[in-house]
């Protein structure tokens, strides 16, 4: 099917719960990717994120990190899963071996201790869906702060009030 071709819609039959899910259920969202209504908010000295999604629910975020090319995250470690899908260029974690490239899919599991760097001369664009909360340490080792869902809406809402961006309510769930 083509974006460009109108398509016919289809009327599917009325499940039981439908009406229930239209008195009481929130309906999806559309997040737009616009640079100037959903901006790059400064994460660090090399990098920025791009918000899409706060569940607060599950303690769940999705975002798009941009490591600008010789850049790195801060080593930390994840408490829930997190799968992430790379966008344009490339990122690696100092502790493996791999490289991911854009298409590749990478997930991590509770408990893992990475740092996050790209070497690409343009950096890369990951889109990431984060479960839980993420400890980050310094570069001696020493705990320095915990990033979880309330953590990443202060950082979108304070940057968005500080620049005189409208906050997108779209974005909570």
């Amino acid at each position: 099917m083509s974006m460009s071709t109108p398509a016919q819609i289809v009327k599917l039959p009325e499940e039981p719960h439908h009406q229930t899910i239209l008195k009481y259920a929130r309906e999806g969202a559309h997040i737009p990717g616009d640079d100037d209504l959903n901006p790059w908010v400064p994460f660090g000295d090399s990098a920025a994120i791009k918000h899409f999604c706060f569940d607060v629910r599950t303690n769940s975020v999705a975002n798009i990190l941009w490591v600008k090319g010789g850049g790195r995250i801060g080593t930390h470690r994840h408490r829930g899963v997190v799968s992430a899908l790379t966008l344009e260029g490339s990122f690696a974690y100092h502790e493996y071996s791999w490289v991911a490239r854009p298409g590749d899919f990478v997930y991590e599991l509770p408990g893992t201790d990475h740092t996050l760097f790209s070497d690409d001369p343009n950096g890369v664009k990951a889109i990431f869906w984060i479960n839980g909360p993420i400890e980050f340490f310094d570069d001696k080792g020493n705990y320095d702060f915990t990033a979880d869902v309330f953590w990443f809406i202060n950082h979108y809402t304070s940057y968005c009030e500080e620049k005189g961006i409208p906050i997108n309510q779209e974005m909570f769930i």
